[in-house]
């Protein structure tokens, strides 16, 4: 029996990937005050992993060119339950029409103003999949590999040690 539950195991596991992508339903008031279903693209990348990218994918209006908001991952599950945000991005908790629990997001820039609401049950779900692929509390950023990469792919030069001098650049 144990051998038989461990082989299940095994087999329905599926691999974690470091990247996520979900559209998620957001409500927003039109100009006429009737609700439109606007889908935004919510990604995860462990890359970096404080941050959730949410994409608008431009059809009609001023421009037709997607739109992309960072967002902290700490901030989104924590507008699950209480306010939460400053400045540019703000949520809360709210109610929907139909009475489940949702999320109120309120993006601002110097273009305009957004105000989503959306289910909180599509958010956690979201939020979810992203602490399995890194767990709150152990977020990590390969300082050298990002200081590599912002210095054109060279690994960064070697620090001296008290015995060794520094050398004249050549």
């Amino acid at each position: 029996m144990v051998g038989s539950l461990a082989r299940l195991l095994s087999v329905t596991q599926q691999p974690i990937s470091p990247t996520l992508s979900q559209d998620l339903v957001l409500q927003v008031l039109d100009a006429w005050g009737r609700t439109v279903d606007l889908t935004a693209e919510f990604g995860y990348d462990a890359a970096d992993p404080w941050a959730v990218l949410i994409t608008f994918r431009g059809s009609s209006g001023r421009s037709t060119e997607p739109v992309t908001w960072a967002v902290g991952r700490d901030l989104l599950l924590r507008g699950l339950t209480d306010p939460s945000g400053e400045g540019d991005v703000q949520l809360f908790p709210s109610v929907d029409e139909g009475g489940r629990a949702a999320v109120v997001m309120e993006l601002r820039s110097p273009d305009g103003r957004l105000v989503t609401q959306m289910r909180s049950s599509d958010l956690y779900r979201f939020l979810s999949r992203t602490l399995a692929v890194v767990p709150l509390g152990t977020e990590a950023v390969d300082l050298d590999g990002l200081v590599a990469e912002l210095v054109g792919g060279q690994p960064p030069a070697p620090v001296p040690t008290e015995s060794e001098p520094l050398s004249e650049p050549q």
